[in-house]
């Protein structure tokens, strides 16, 4: 009888010699991925000015079973006399299973529980929760809308300030499709399973790109809690897509909403491009009336215009606006602006700050005028605040002088808190000055801040802080460190992370040009995280995507499982990411593949010099223009990488033009400036021959690197023909490669769905 294989049982390109070890590091992973994440945070001030409430919501990931689980756990804050405040955690949290939305009423006396229809022949459903009961069950069919928005983008889900009706953005009801059977035309009324029948589609509708795919147009919605009564918010037009609602104070125009036009393609033309992470869409507030208001109390309307004369547009001479917030007296709203993304094309970039001197009357009539709060830095002075890169307001972000904002934005490769005054301008940092720690708010409690800061080395952990009025220094907070609700990481866990430390490097550009604005030759910034033998180990290079995103020095489990493996990290923010000022971002776009490359290289040979890394063992990676790198670098730089890793990376602009969901990307990044006039969806012959000289596949002869691909095959942004093609050209020229394609994942291979699987070429 013949003896069996060594490898047989084994995945491919497994050897017996390597279960060991891959049981080993799958232990490990488990060990990270089940550590707890904080997400959002809510506080219930009461009476007692001493003692309040808080809400966190907690997501635990099981990495065997493929999902995610979300909990909320409790707590209650006694406030001292000395600066101090006690937490007393409730021992179990409460999961949300099949929760969509966890959105508490203004006063904390009510909950909002949303259930979004897992098929298209469930209803949506809304819980309101009062003190210890059910109070109503709204089921909300789907002929009257679909899925609520909760991605965070579009997601706008308010209580009106009586807590008696919620405004929400939902998917419309689905539009009316042509029935064909073998007779001809299906008639109305006929029940389809008469007969076979093919469902003709009808004219095609764009969509707004990466993971919004199978979304229909977002609409606005009000509903009564109380009678369960559902009314659409009438007048929006179709090419409008609505978001972000809230509620205006008392005003004939009840509801404030952010809306983004379908007319954003080339020359305007009516062309839905990408819309995830691209803050260049141009985007206006409006002002529209409550459906549920009495008919008097509405605004007119124009006979000639309409519905869409109930409509008033509060930005009209804006080409951005977003997140609006109103202040507490109702008497400004606030919002912010990604103008300088949509003026420049780039698809992120410094963020401004506006208001509205909103009508104590309520009437909307004439313009309004919009001033500015926090204008654009365009090139930031040492150490002082280099711009606002905000990914996101809380639903209620004042102090309680009414004028006072607390927002967390980029600052270089920290994450900070900064408090900004409306009325005057005024912007101050309010989480420590003098760490290199990330920070985020969760929540205000009055004066008072809930937060969360961690490191690359070091968890989430959760900070109450209070701000220091016995001090001649502005803006001064003292921080009180609020015990863990979590149990502790496993004694390997907390070994691995107490043995690592990192360092936020500042890296002098290797060439400065008197070409370039004084902001774009400050130095850009990397992060060092090392172990005890650092200048023995090997390091990988991350990568950060967009090109205008950061990798921030917060806490990563995927970067932690990474340098728990023995490896150093050189994390690179090279010039064009966000947190440096507009100058530097802006240097970027007409540079791709150059600039950035010379970047990642001067970070890399600045810790060589300095003897922290064996420049002999060093392993690039990254993911979508972190892809772009990782692909240019093993071509550019074909001795200096032993191995890499590109996550759904950009690797022939020639073809990803033609077949992604943001083809004015590819023009912009390669033309700069220039690429926002020129862009077409019929480029010729000289564009496809720049797009190809810029593109990572043009360096492809000199590459020698063994390289993993990681691609999603639904992936709109970067399709996976992208990787795909350069994969299967390295093996062509007998480079060792390894392609891993998931089914059913999209851009940012995220997708937490029990089928997902994992298929190897």
């Amino acid at each position: 009888m013949a003896s069996a294989h060594p490898s047989q049982g084994l995945p491919s390109g497994m050897d017996p010699s390597m279960v060991d070890e891959y049981a080993s590091q799958s232990k490990l992973l488990q060990e990270f991925v089940k550590i707890p994440s904080i997400g959002k945070a809510w506080v219930f001030t009461s009476k007692d000015e001493n003692a309040s409430r808080a809400m966190v919501s907690v997501s635990q990931s099981d990495l065997l079973a493929n999902k995610k689980r979300s909990f909320l756990l409790n707590t209650h804050i006694s406030k001292g006399s000395s600066k101090s405040a006690s937490f007393q955690w409730s021992p179990f949290p409460v999961e949300m299973s099949g929760v969509s939305a966890v959105v508490p009423s203004p006063s904390g006396e009510k909950l909002l529980l949303v259930r979004n229809a897992e098929d298209d022949d469930s209803p949506t459903k809304l819980e309101i929760w009062g003190p210890c009961q059910l109070e109503n069950e709204i089921h909300v069919a789907r002929s009257v809308h679909g899925s609520l928005y909760a991605d965070g983008w579009f997601e706008g889900i308010s209580w009106n300030q009586e807590e008696t009706l919620i405004a929400y953005v939902a998917e419309e009801p689905p539009q009316p499709k042509p029935e064909f059977n073998d007779s001809g035309y299906r008639k109305e009324g006929s029940s389809q399973k008469d007969y076979r029948s093919w469902k003709g589609q009808g004219d095609t509708e764009d969509n707004w790109g990466e993971t919004y795919s199978n979304k229909r147009i977002p609409a606005l919605f009000v509903a009564n809690i109380t009678s369960g009564e559902v009314r659409a918010l009438k007048g929006i037009p179709r090419s409008l897509s609505a978001g972000q609602v809230i509620w205006a104070p008392s005003s004939s125009y009840s509801l404030v909403f952010v809306a983004w036009s379908d007319d954003n393609g080339f020359q305007e033309t009516p062309r839905k491009l990408g819309i995830k992470y691209c803050y260049n869409r141009p985007c206006a507030l409006y002002a529209a009336a409550d459906p549920f208001k009495e008919e008097a109390d509405k605004p007119s309307i124009d006979s000639n215009k309409g519905d869409t004369a109930a409509l008033v547009k509060l930005t009209a001479d804006l080409s951005s606006a977003f997140f609006p917030r109103f202040s507490p007296d109702g008497k400004y709203l606030v919002f912010i602006s990604a103008k300088s993304a949509v003026d420049s094309g780039a698809h992120n970039a410094t963020n401004s700050m506006h208001k509205i001197d909103w009508p104590t009357d309520g009437k909307l009539e004439g313009s309004l005028s919009v001033s500015d709060v926090v204008p654009t830095v365009m090139s930031p002075q040492d150490g002082c605040f280099p711009g606002m890169y905000c990914s996101g307001l809380l639903r209620f972000p004042w102090l309680s002088d009414g004028r006072t904002m607390i927002l967390s934005s980029a600052w270089g490769s920290k994450e900070v808190i900064l408090s900004i005054n409306v009325a005057s301008g005024e912007v101050s940092r309010v989480s420590p000055q003098d760490s290199d720690y990330s920070w985020n708010v969760l929540a205000l409690d009055n004066n008072n801040i809930l937060a969360v800061s961690s490191s690359l080395v070091t968890l989430p952990q959760m900070y109450y802080g209070f701000e220091d009025s016995h001090t001649d220094k502005p803006c001064q907070w003292d921080w009180q460190e609020i015990p863990s609700p979590f149990p502790k990481p496993s004694d390997k866990v907390s070994s691995l992370l107490a043995d690592h430390k990192f360092s936020v490097i500042k890296i002098p550009v290797s060439n400065p040009s008197d070409k370039l604005p004084d902001g774009a030759n400050l130095p850009f910034e990397a992060i060092f995280v090392s172990g005890k033998d650092s200048a023995s180990s090997p390091t990988i290079v991350v990568l950060h995507g967009g090109p205008h995103s950061v990798y921030p020095s917060s806490y990563s489990r995927s970067l932690a499982f990474l340098y728990a493996q023995g490896y150093n990290l050189l994390v690179v923010n090279y010039r064009g990411s966000l947190g440096f000022g507009e100058e530097a971002l802006q240097s970027l776009p007409g540079n791709i593949g150059s600039q950035d490359v010379n970047d990642v290289l001067t970070a890399l040979d600045f810790v060589k010099k300095r003897g922290l890394i064996d420049a002999s063992r060093v392993a690039v990676v990254g993911g979508s223009h972190g892809g772009f790198l990782t692909t240019h670098l093993i071509g550019q730089a074909p001795e200096t990488f032993v191995a890499a890793a590109a996550r759904n990376p950009v690797c022939n602009l020639q073809l990803m033009v033609g077949t992604t969901d943001i083809p004015d990307w590819c023009f912009l990044e390669v033309y700069g400036k220039e690429g926002k006039n020129c862009f077409t969806e019929s480029p010729l012959a000289d564009s496809l021959t720049k797009f190809y000289q810029k593109s990572p596949i043009s360096h492809i002869s000199k590459v020698k690197t063994p390289t993993l691909f990681l691609l999603g095959a639904k992936d709109l942004r970067v399709p996976v023909s992208n990787g795909l093609q350069y994969a299967r050209a390295l093996k062509e020229r007998g480079v060792d490669t390894k392609i891993i394609v998931f089914p059913e994942d999209i851009h940012g291979l995220d997708n937490h769905s029990p089928t997902l699987r994992a298929s190897s070429t």
